[in-house]
């Protein structure tokens, strides 16, 4: 956002006002103003090479043309080599202290360096030569934004814009920070009145089209990003943007071709290249992912941010998933916001929780949480719910909006605002269901929308922050030794982490096999995870198990039509007929829940467990084979199991795993007892027990709650 281009750069009236120079008056020290103008011309065409060797020449015989320096600076910068554009600038400062065109260059570069003071103080120094430069102005705004000081980097762009109106860089940047701060309407009108001024302009067609995806009109931000890339063929940032939103629209093959486009401009783009991977993984594109492998250890771990659930499914490694979110949180979020006013709260009755997500609708989270919430002692508690993105008014919204003592739809204001409203409602503590999932504003929290916030449910891993004080897990997610995975500390409840709704409805619709095209004799292995958390991995296994099982089939959920035609060409390629892959449509809850009664047993995935749909398998007594990793998303199968007696159904490697299913698939009589455990345990052990779970989250809450109002640090919390 901060970079603009060379013509840009160069032909500002308040750039040629200091250019134009007396060179009588300065005895020479300069080339021509003739000879000036070529190298200029040189450099907004690019002709670096050319231009480099012309102003080494010069300088030969003008060692103190500042200018010339300067113009050599920005050659080195625009080649990629900001040591030598530094040293450069610094030396055309050093010849003239009183060039402000130095001084402003030189914190562009020094910005790539990572120390921001510096970079503020040079663009400061430039202001105070030029009062009116109002590129420095813009600039600094840049670098505030960045650290989370949104009202003064505003007010920095409505100062350039003073000076000068038809600024269309000060709107675009302007349009930019009013969108991170979840201001949407503000951001609009800026960006378009940068583009009104200047219709040609890429930049401000890429932040229109991130307006416009956040607002869910994606088909129109589709045709704003492929308009900015039309006027600028190079535009990485809008071949990302434009993947992004070809994924929302479910065109997952146009999104691949629009990232590989992003990465062939510039390879090391990392949120361009974890997008693809992501989308890849969608359709099962496994090829596609292996020939990244060099990559995924290094995504997200320096200094450029990615989105850390994208990866969640494709490796097995909290160390690096811890890293990814601190760095996310730093680069996206930022930890140096806080403006919550930390007077103290006297203990009072009832404690009022908030619940914000993006997610009160038809949604596996809302599955979940609907019956706690509803359930929630209103002696002990005020419940209210905090919706961050406009949604669907479907069954479940209205079930959860009745449920709340109080909802407020906050998609229509900014972060900082949302986080206001939250203290003038006197939180006590809010509870985050998003994390770092699709639709989060995780910057909520950053501002302190309560003295206590708890990382909840939504997301499978630590946020890695500062302001989130908890998150809610429990022994078998978090056991002892991977503890300091989490920057979080831990509540831990004393069964499972993941709330069931124990009144969900089963359809008692006749349903059979063959009404779903599944072979009435056959062995049915099912696993209805989304197809993105399979990986070759647990699919060579299961091919493995069907090549011994010969009358199984493997009956699996419809992500879309490309995981379908690969992974049944994946099954080809290891000798399994095709047909013995079967695919389920989607079908309304309670019909979902019945059509598990089909299956004989359901089958695992590694690095992303089935969390949802193995409470949905389990509700409906179909027995769940897990294998437990290391990381959060690995466990939860795991955790649920053990939460219903079933931890002969836990493994924790892959050859046990195959072992295991291979004997339940061959001895009809230990399935039948396991099946026949499970029917015994749905209601007498603690899984489906949802008025027992939300008890003891409730002292978790109260427990939380309790360390704040006596001044006690925050720490782990056994329940």
């Amino acid at each position: 956002m901060i970079k603009k281009s060379l013509k840009e750069r160069f032909y500002k009236k308040y750039q040629a006002n200091l250019i134009t120079i007396n060179y009588t008056r300065l005895n020479m020290q300069n080339p021509s103003q003739e000879e000036i103008d070529r190298i200029r011309t040189l450099i907004i065409d690019k002709e670096f090479l050319i231009v480099d060797q012309r102003i080494k020449s010069f300088i030969k015989k003008y060692p103190k043309s500042f200018i010339l320096w300067n113009m050599l600076g920005v050659v080195a910068y625009e080649t990629g080599k900001l040591g030598d554009s530094i040293t450069a600038y610094k030396k055309s400062i050093s010849i003239n202290p009183n060039y402000a065109f130095a001084y402003n260059n030189l914190g562009l570069a020094l910005k790539n360096q990572g120390n921001q003071d510096e970079v503020i103080n040079s663009f400061k120094k430039a202001i105070s030569l030029e009062p009116d430069f109002v590129d420095a102005y813009n600039n600094i705004a840049v670098i505030l934004s960045e650290q989370g000081k949104f009202d003064e980097a505003i007010a920095l762009c409505k100062k350039a814009i003073s000076i000068q109106p038809d600024f269309p860089e000060a709107f675009n940047n302007m349009g930019a920070i009013y969108r991170e701060q979840g201001n949407l309407n503000e951001s609009l009108l800026a960006i378009k009145k940068s583009k009104s001024l200047k219709p040609d302009y890429a930049d401000a067609y890429n932040n229109l089209g991130t307006v416009l995806r956040d607002q869910g009109d994606f088909k129109e931000a589709i045709k704003v990003f492929k308009k900015a890339i039309s006027l600028q063929p190079d535009h990485t940032e809008s071949y990302n943007n434009l993947g992004v939103s070809l994924s929302d629209q479910g065109r997952i093959d146009e999104s691949i071709e629009a990232h590989k486009k992003a990465i062939l401009l510039k390879p090391n783009f990392e949120m361009a290249r974890t997008s693809k991977i992501y989308q890849q993984a969608q359709i099962c594109d496994w090829k596609g992912i292996r020939d990244e492998r060099n990559w995924i250890p290094k995504l997200g771990i320096g200094k450029q941010a990615i989105r850390p659930f994208h990866l969640l499914s494709i490796e097995d490694s909290p160390l690096r998933h811890k890293k990814r979110a601190e760095n996310f949180n730093k680069n996206k979020v930022t930890d140096k916001i806080s403006l919550f006013n930390t007077k103290e709260i006297e203990s009072h009755k009832p404690i009022k929780i908030g619940y914000f997500s993006s997610d009160f609708k038809e949604h596996p989270t809302a599955y979940l949480i609907a019956k706690v919430i509803e359930i929630h002692n209103r002696e002990e508690f005020k419940v209210y719910g905090y919706s961050i993105k406009g949604t669907r008014k479907d069954r479940l919204y209205n079930r959860l909006v009745n449920a709340f003592d109080e909802f407020k739809d906050l998609s229509e204001v900014s972060d900082k605002e949302a986080a206001l409203i939250a203290r003038e409602d006197n939180i006590d503590i809010a509870i985050d269901l998003n994390g770092y999932t699709r639709n989060s504003r995780t910057r909520i929290f950053a501002y302190r929308a309560a003295p206590t916030q708890i990382n909840y449910l939504g997301y499978p891993g630590t946020l890695g922050t500062n302001f989130m004080d908890y998150i809610i897990a429990d022994p078998i997610i978090i056991p002892a030794e991977f503890r300091n995975f989490y920057s979080e500390n831990i509540i831990y409840m004393p069964h499972t982490y993941q709330p069931t709704d124990d009144t969900r409805a089963i359809s008692q619709k006749k349903i059979t096999r063959s009404d779903i095209g599944l072979p009435e004799n056959s062995f049915v292995f099912c696993c209805f995870n989304n197809n993105c958390k399979i990986t070759s991995e647990e699919f060579n296994i299961w091919m493995r198990i069907m090549k011994k099982i010969k009358d199984s089939v493997l009956w699996l959920f419809k992500s879309n039509q490309w995981a379908e035609s690969n992974l049944k060409k994946e099954a080809q390629n290891r000798g399994v007929n095709a047909n013995r892959i079967i695919f389920a449509d989607r079908l309304p809850q309670d019909e979902h829940l019945a059509r598990h009664k089909l299956a004989d047993l359901f089958i695992d995935t590694f690095n992303y467990n089935a969390h949802t749909t193995a409470s949905d398998a389990l509700w409906a007594g179909l027995p769940v084979v897990t294998k437990m990793g290391k990381g959060f998303s690995t466990r939860v199968a795991g955790s649920l199991l053990n939460s219903i007696d079933l931890c002969e159904l836990i493994t924790d490697n892959k050859k046990i795993y195959e072992k295991l299913i291979i004997d339940l698939a061959t001895n009809p009589n230990k399935l039948n007892e396991i099946k026949e455990k499970l029917n015994r345990n749905r209601f007498s052990k603690p899984l489906f027990n949802t008025v027992l779970y939300t008890k003891n989250l409730e002292n978790g809450y109260k427990r939380a709650h309790e360390l704040y109002l006596e001044k006690k640090k925050t720490r782990a919390i056994y329940i």
